[in-house]
């Protein structure tokens, strides 16, 4: 630890993009706090602090965010990574799934956000980076309570900076696209398969490990959360590589019949 280094508290910095961003900012400068549910299966990281952190549960968060500040005296940033994905057609996921999804892709976020934000106030600076998705700006089919949880946190994100910016904190946004992680192996089955819907559902997971497959390296994402953590001027939003950026484009400027009729080509659904 040192003084007149910012301070970073990372959560779900156990493998994938979380444990790359972690990396980049510990090379970045930062004194870097990576959180796990478990960190007793951690793989230690040079110059990473890890500390248990369930972001589903309010007391973890009061306790690991106490910890940070008792340790480091302030947290400078903080980069909500945490998420969790569920596949399958709507109709297949439970409410009690869906709720599963928010409470840790949503809420999570809310938790630590609550948690933290009063410290950045006080101090007059501060940044918060959320992890959202290209799923948060368009439909995603069979991915609909993954797509909807991003999209709520777009929403929740972009009205929270407008609230925040004059006590000198800024609240960003980081939109991956495929990212070669554990994403696929990781996402929740649905708990109550329907045989309507069985043959999509399958060409929709081929379709995901696909993008997860070609998809960027957890590197990449990471510079882009460097950059919303360091770049004097941020952006709302960082989109990261190339195709997640060109859909970002085309949602804007492209007529609405002809960007579904490419959605429904992508996604290899008929009609």
């Amino acid at each position: 630890m040192t003084k007149n280094r910012p301070v970073v508290l990372v959560t779900g910095a156990s493998s994938g993009i979380g444990r790359a961003t972690a990396f980049a900012l510990v090379e970045a400068g930062f004194d870097v706090v990576g959180t796990s549910r478990d960190t007793s299966r951690v793989t230690p990281l040079d110059g990473v602090t890890f500390l248990d952190l369930d972001v589903a549960s309010d007391k973890s968060v009061t306790a690991a965010v106490q910890q940070v500040v008792d340790r480091f005296g302030r947290i400078d940033v903080l980069v909500n990574n945490a998420g969790i994905g569920l596949t399958g057609a709507a109709e297949e996921n439970s409410v009690a799934q869906a709720q599963g999804v928010f409470d840790i892709n949503v809420f999570g976020v809310m938790r630590t956000v609550k948690e933290v934000l009063p410290h950045m106030r006080a101090r007059g600076s501060g940044r918060i980076i959320n992890l959202s998705s290209i799923f948060g700006l368009i439909p995603a089919p069979y991915l609909a309570v993954y797509a909807a949880s991003k999209h709520a946190v777009e929403g929740y994100s972009e009205s929270l900076d407008h609230e925040v910016r004059e006590h000198g904190v800024r609240v960003l946004l980081v939109e991956p696209g495929g990212t070669n992680t554990g994403f696929e192996a990781n996402s929740t089955q649905p708990d109550t398969p329907l045989q309507v819907y069985e043959k999509q559902r399958r060409i929709a997971d081929q379709v995901i490990a696909t993008a997860v497959r070609d998809g960027d390296a957890p590197a990449t994402v990471a510079k882009a959360i460097v950059a919303a953590a360091t770049d004097r001027n941020p952006k709302l939003r960082y989109t990261t590589g190339p195709l997640a950026g060109r859909i970002s484009t085309l949602r804007r400027i492209v007529p609405s019949r002809i960007f579904y009729t490419q959605i429904r080509k992508y996604n290899r659904l008929a009609g």
